[in-house]
């Protein structure tokens, strides 16, 4: 094979050689547009494009001319240029195996363990675990059982700590991580599908691992091609939108890229450096006429160690510097072990190695360059960790002009350095070791303390693996020696640099330095270090949590220094992860204080399992796991685009309510690529402007002469790419007037003052309970008007909006699309278009993640879809990027909530009543809703007596819509808040305020009536019970009472929080399909979104057609394959909501099964006298064939009415422990026991309650959605909007499954599952109220009082209320008392 010419690209996919002809394809492309759009390898996805996911990793391998090796590692391939990947092999995870050939071990764990639900991130899990087994197994030892990989279970942990899944929870995939490792205990794994219950725990009978990974074209990536990097790739494409060229240059020596450089500078273009490209991730609007890439020039790539440090080119990546520092110490430590001297491990490189593997993710590390980093912060004011140690190490930097010239300036002069040119050239990083050589050993052997190096390095960041720019960094250096005259420690040199605080790069402390070198170090002295420091750190003005920054950078300092200090307790410093979150490096003499664990996530999964209708009740594994790992399984993004196939991009409004003087597409539409504007004008005289025809009103698909919302469609642009269309949207230019509607109504008290409300409908308008008059004079304490809040959350699917519209014969159209309501989708399409419904077909096979995201928000694109196609007769297709998709889609709703409460004296409520605020934005959606939902979830305790008011609140804001557990999950927190509150009033522990309002059954009818069913099916006081046992709830108590009387600046908190959560029956059609071959079909009007109704209604449908005899069941189980829902093939399907979807499929599933075995019995009684040994299924269906006997059923499923609703129940206790220096939570446990009834699987359903309560843990902790004074959302991206991910949920996850009762009005008596769990994540926000509580202690100033605190607890609100200047107080404590 030939390597690539001056214009082509050669490269191995998945075992094939590929050839591509750059002169058409845009430089800008990368690997992942590549994949999705010109081969049939589609199991990458688009997740963020920031590289921020993980969706898209795949593998790359490439030779190194240096070692003679081939490099593996896994990358983002939304951001890798596909012109960087000349010479490489690429596999995906097609190419790891597929249904045809066999599928990896890792889809076949994946699939067994239930790590699958959605399947949309999988692939790039897949591909992450997979790089890091093969970088692991490569390293040639082989100590691991056979079997298994070098990898150890941390490590595998550590690997996909940059992947998100919104579904799971993570604790099955850390399950399927681990079952690779070599040092895995099996006991450690959950429940899966290799071993059942109480068998031998038996490793062969995991899925085989092959340590050779999976073959690639290694001739091509061998040496015979070692002279790559030598060879030039240069190439021009002329962009169809802009018109201009763009140039791709790879010189292959340095004279060269200094050469495009001198010439760019000429032509004043700024050219892109290329090596990883994941400054794309953020700097998203730059787009470069000349792109140069780097990457294989030596210089640039050289790694050489001195005496005195180390040497790293400024293209070689952070994985690779992580691995030279490492190798570095491992050297010096094989060096020592021989006996020779003057060779010392750095404690400053294992620093820095350390604190590296926190920045980024693993497969951004393995491409980012260390010198791209350094520029972006240098340049791009870039929030750096890497410029922040390298400067606490005091690294310089060489540097070379055009002219040739070199300079060498230290990483300080560098940054202060003006802004550098194009003519200038990172060339390399130069850091010292600082070995240790003056700690003399005396004549007894032992070590005299005279001098000793100390550094460390910190970050504080919402993740503590990485995957989250810090708001703080910061690298301290010290030189400690003991002073001879007063036996203290002191500071002989010293260097402090902070960064990422609000400051335009990473700055040094320096008058802090001076003023605490050579000085005993007393709590005065480092109180005024502090105070002096205070007036350096100084965030820029608008910058977020700029108070909290500041005292982030003070506890940094206090950390620091602490250990030189007599009479100071120092900070505790966990031994496990807890610690990763803001601190790195070395410690000195610090207390230890928490768990050691070899793994992130440890727990228990405890179910019982019932037979009486098997195979329904068992834990059988998700239909199609495999393909979703194996990137098989297709979603709309993944249809093969149609002939003549257009794009659409919507252009949407930059004002929250402006009147539309003008809208200017003059320019967009200039460009060949753009085809056509779409607007409201555009739609048919017959047809009607409207986007969503819902259930409580109508909302306009295109702005005419008003916008009322920051991110409301105007139009939609449509282009022959993707790219194009998204470009010429951004170029479309509105005009607005801004005045004469008057400023926004941005708050619900902005809606409040100009009387802007949704009416409710009094049929879900919530009824008072009791006498409020009544209790409240029952009453010994009131509490007045208190107030609380809870922010929004967006939904964060993995698969943004996604449409392809398709025009059909006779004025037909045929819709695929992601959402979870085919049903309006199709009546709205057919509404806006002016045709009957019957000619519209909306078909959804599958939905990567929903969470009522796409309930009624996912409607707008179908339409405007449809409309572009129905327009051009062409097909049309658009995928919303995510940021666009963030900016429309809403989310969760926000709520002011007004409380008054009546109580006795020993905790018991006589009488509540709240006042409710919800912000709907600006489209009435599912929002009139929400007062019901909010008041049947508030009324988990017995308030003796209750009422409520409400406003529904029309503000300019983004239509909020139904997000799992809508209205319930913020009711459930007020309920909680108003609980802790009256406890924190009374001084009472809040579990005994908890156990005097909780309900009895009485109480329970009372407020919840007919949903309270009988004295057996009420199984919460039960729960309750048996968690505080499970849970060791009052022990564990006593612990964490006795911990935060000895820790200091760690606190600890444990609460218990009950759940109470109606669900409402709906009718349901099914249809099922016996064909000749004995083969079975089987439609639902419900949606697969990851929520198992699949695989439940395989389960029933096995079961249902197996009554026509014994062990027929599991015969026919493979059989059954379930089909897409489609509003046209099984009309009125419903929308997929609300928990109950699965079993109301299920059970119209089993009408249809029980009218075939009506059918089939007359046949078989026949068969069975002619064949009185017995007949197999395949003959009983040849038969019936024959017989003209309809092999096919559809009923249509409507609940009985006495039935229609009822209460789930479940508790949850969860411990955590706060960082009062950093404001950082850590989720130690957390007990789930959840009723079920007789769950239809529960593995399916365990899935559902872990990845409900992450999702909920996110609400309560992490997930902030900003919107500023404009009403623009601030938080629009994987960057500023932080999910949950494996490092952030609890580390010891314990679930158990109630098997609760026969029932007989429930559906084979199975209870759902998936929102009520979402409500227990309540705990961890009431156990870190409790941890807060216990820190206020200890605060000078009266703050044992209540405190409110809202959603989420983030780590700034959290530092803030335990004191943002808690340590100068404790210091000014220690100074008095010393006085004293």
């Amino acid at each position: 094979m030939e390597l690539a010419n001056a214009n082509r690209l050669v490269f191995v996919l998945n075992g094939q050689r590929t050839e591509v002809d750059l002169s058409q394809i845009h430089p800008e492309t990368t690997l992942l547009s590549y994949l999705r759009y010109h081969t049939q390898y589609k199991g990458a996805k688009l997740g963020c494009g920031e590289g921020g996911c993980g969706a898209c990793v795949v593998h790359l391998s490439k030779y190194n001319t240096d070692t003679k090796e081939t490099e593996e590692f896994s990358i983002s391939s939304c951001l890798t240029l596909l012109g960087s990947i000349d010479g490489c092999s690429i596999t995906t995870t097609e190419g790891l195996g597929n249904c045809r050939d066999g599928h990896h071990a890792i889809h076949k764990r994946i699939a067994g363990f239930h790590a699958s639900q959605c399947g949309y991130c999988t692939p790039g899990w897949c591909m992450s675990l997979y790089g890091a087994l093969r970088q692991a197994d490569a390293k040639g030892n082989n100590d691991h059982r056979h079997g298994f990989s070098n990898i150890s279970s941390l490590e595998a942990e550590k690997a996909v700590a940059g992947n998100v899944c919104r579904c799971t929870g993570y604790r099955p995939i850390a399950d399927v991580c681990k079952s690779f490792a070599g040092d895995v205990d099996l006991e450690d794994l959950g429940l899966n599908t290799f071993w059942k219950k109480d068998e031998l725990l038996d490793p062969n009978k995991l899925p085989e691992y092959n340590p050779t990974g999976v073959s690639t074209d290694s001739k091509f990536c061998g040496p015979r091609y070692e002279d790559a990097r030598t060879t030039s790739l240069n190439f021009s494409y002329k962009d169809e939108f802009s018109g201009e060229e763009r140039v791709w240059i790879r010189p292959s020596t340095l004279d060269e890229v200094l050469g495009a450089l001198e010439k760019a500078a000429e032509e004043n273009v700024e050219p892109k450096l290329v090596v990883g490209n994941t400054s794309a991730g953020i700097y998203k609007s730059i787009e470069p006429k000349v792109f140069v890439d780097i990457r294989n020039i030596s210089e640039l790539q050289i790694i050489k160690r001195h005496d005195s440090g180390i040497e790293v080119g400024a293209a070689v990546t952070i994985a690779k510097l992580i691995k030279a520092l490492e190798d570095t110490n491992a050297i010096a430590d094989d060096t020592l072990d021989h006996g020779k001297e003057n060779c010392t491990r750095s404690l400053v490189f294992e620093g820095l190695a350390n604190h590296l593997k926190k920045v980024a993710s693993a497969f951004i590390r393995n491409t980012a360059s260390i010198g791209g980093n350094i520029i972006m912060a240098k340049k791009l004011s870039f929030d750096s960790d890497v410029a922040t140690i390298l400067l606490g190490a005091n690294a310089s930097v060489k540097i070379i002009s055009t002219e040739r010239v070199e300079s060498v300036l230290t990483m300080e002069e560098f940054l202060d350095k003006p802004c550098l040119d194009s003519r200038v050239l990172l060339l390399s990083v130069f850091i010292p070791n600082w070995n240790e050589v003056s700690n003399p050993v005396g004549n007894n052997g032992s070590a005299k303390f005279d001098e000793k190096l100390l550094f460390k390095t910190y970050r504080t960041a919402i993740r503590p693996l990485g995957n989250a720019v810090s708001y703080v960094n910061a690298a301290f250096l010290a030189q400690i020696s003991l002073s001879r005259h007063q036996g203290n420690l002191v500071a002989k040199s010293l260097r402090l640099a902070f960064g990422a605080f609000g400051v335009s790069h990473a700055i040094r402390a320096t008058s802090v330095e001076e003023f605490l070198v050579n000085k005993v170090i007393s709590p005065g002295v480092l109180l005024e270090a502090i105070e002096m420091l205070k007036l350096q750190i100084i965030p820029v003005e608008g910058t977020p949590k700029s108070a909290y920054r500041q005292s982030v950078a003070v506890g940094f300092l206090f950390d620091f220094i602490s250990p030189l200090v007599k009479d100071i307790v120092p900070p505790c410093i966990p031994d496990s992860l807890e610690a990763n979150n803001n601190q790195s490096g070395n410690t000195f003499n610090h207390k230890k204080c928490s768990f050691k664990t070899k793994s992130i996530i440890d727990g228990k999964q405890t179910m019982e399992f019932h037979d009486e209708y098997t195979p329904v009740g068992q834990p059988s594994k998700k239909v199609a796991a495999e393909l979703q790992a194996s990137g098989e399984a297709v979603f709309v993004d993944d249809i093969p685009s149609p002939d003549n196939c257009l794009y659409g991009a919507f252009v949407y409004s930059k004002k929250a309510l402006a009147l539309i003087k003008k809208v200017d597409v003059k320019d967009a539409l200039e460009s060949p690529s753009v085809v056509s504007y779409i607007s409201y004008s555009d739609i048919p005289k017959q047809g009607k402007n409207i986007s969503v025809d819902g259930w409580y009103g109508e909302e306009i698909l295109f702005a005419e002469d008003t916008v009322e919302c920051f991110g409301q469609p105007i139009g939609l642009m449509v282009a022959n790419t993707w790219h194009d269309a998204k470009r010429a949207a951004d170029k479309v230019s509105v005009d607005y007037d801004c005045e004469t509607l008057g400023p926004p109504i941005l708050s619900v008290e902005d809606a409040g003052a100009k009387n802007s409300f949704y009416s409710v409908p009094q049929i879900v308008a919530p009824k008072p309970v009791g006498d409020l008059a009544k209790g409240m004079s029952e009453a010994d304490i009131r509490i007045e008007s208190a107030e609380v809040r809870t922010g929004s959350q967006y939904y964060f699917y993995l698969e943004t909006q996604t449409v392809l519209a398709i025009p059909d014969e006779d004025e037909c159209m045929v819709v695929y699309s992601a959402c979870q309501n085919p049903d309006v989708s199709q009546k709205t399409i057919a509404k806006c278009l002016g045709i009957p419904t019957h000619n519209v077909r909306v078909i959804t096979r599958r939905v990567g993640g929903g969470f009522g995201g796409k309930a009624f928000r996912s409607i707008p694109a179908a339409v405007s879809c449809a409309l572009a196609a129905y327009k051009l007769k062409r097909p049309v297709r658009m995928y919303l990027d995510r940021k666009t998709d963030m900016i429309m889609s809403g989310g969760r709703h926000p709520i002011k909530a007004n409380y008054t409460v009546g109580l006795k004296n020993d905790g018991k409520i006589t009488a509540l009543h709240v006042d409710l605020f919800i912000d709907a934005g600006f489209t009435v959606d599912f929002s009139p809703m929400l007062p019901y939902t909010i008041v049947k979830t508030m009324m988990k305790y017995n308030w003796g007596a209750f009422s409520v008011d409400y406003k529904v609140c029309k503000t300019n804001l983004p239509s909020k819509s139904a997000m799992r557990g809508p209205g319930e999950t913020q009711g459930s927190f007020f309920a909680e808040t108003i609980i802790e509150h009256v406890a924190s009033i009374l001084g009472l522990d809040s579990v005994v305020v908890r156990e005097k309002n909780i309900h009895t059954l009485e109480s329970a009818k009372l407020f919840y009536g007919s949903s309270v069913e009988s004295p057996v099916s009420y199984t919460l006081p039960s729960i309750w019970e048996k968690l505080k046992q499970s849970a060791s709830f009052y022990e564990r108590m006593e612990n964490i009472r006795e911990f935060n009387a000895t820790n200091r600046w760690f606190k600890r908190g444990l609460s218990l929080v009950p759940c109470f959560y109606v669900v409402r029956l709906s009718s349901r059609p099914a249809r099922v399909t016996i064909f000749e071959d004995g083969s079975i079909a089987v439609e639902v009007g419900g949606v697969e979104l990851g929520q198992g109704i699949w695989t439940k209604v395989k389960q029933m449908t096995a079961y249902a057609l197996g009554q026509l005899w014994p062990g027929l069941s599991a015969d026919i189980m493979a059989k059954v394959r379930l089909f897409q829902s489609d509003s046209i093939s099984l009309a009125h399907g419903g929308i997929t909501a609300g928990s109950t979807t699965s079993e109301e499929s299920c059970e119209a599933v089993r009408h249809a099964c029980d009218i075939l075995v009506q059918k089939l019995q007359p046949v078989q009684t026949l068969l069975k006298k002619s064949n009185p040994n017995g007949f197999s299924w395949n003959s009983l269906i040849f038969q019936a064939k024959s017989q003209s006997v309809d092999l096919s059923a559809q009923t249509y499923w409507v609940p009985d009415s006495s039935a229609s609703q009822y209460l789930n129940y479940g508790a949850g206790a969860s411990e955590v422990e706060i960082d009062l220096l950093s404001g950082a939570t850590t989720i130690l446990q957390t007990d789930i026991i959840y009723d079920c009834g007789r769950s239809l699987n529960p593995a399916v359903d365990l899935g559902q309650i872990e990845g409900a309560f992450v999702q909920g843990v996110g609400f309560f902790m992490t997930e902030e959605h900003h919107v500023d004074n404009n009403g623009k959302l601030v938080s629009d991206g994987t960057w500023t909007y932080k999910v949950p991910t494996i490092d952030t949920i609890p580390r010891k996850f314990n679930v158990e499954i109630l098997n609760s009762p026969f029932h007989q009005k429930r559906i084979l008596s199975s209870k759902a599952s998936g929102e009520p769990p979402l409500l227990l994540a309540a705990s961890v926000h009431c156990a870190i109220r409790e941890a807060i509580r216990a820190a206020r202690k200890e605060l000078p100033t009266d703050n044992n009082k209540h405190f409110r605190m809202d959603t989420p607890a983030s780590m700034d609100v959290i530092k803030s209320l335990c004191g943002l200047n808690n340590v100068e107080l404790y210091l000014k404590s220690l100074c008095i008392s010393t006085k004293q």
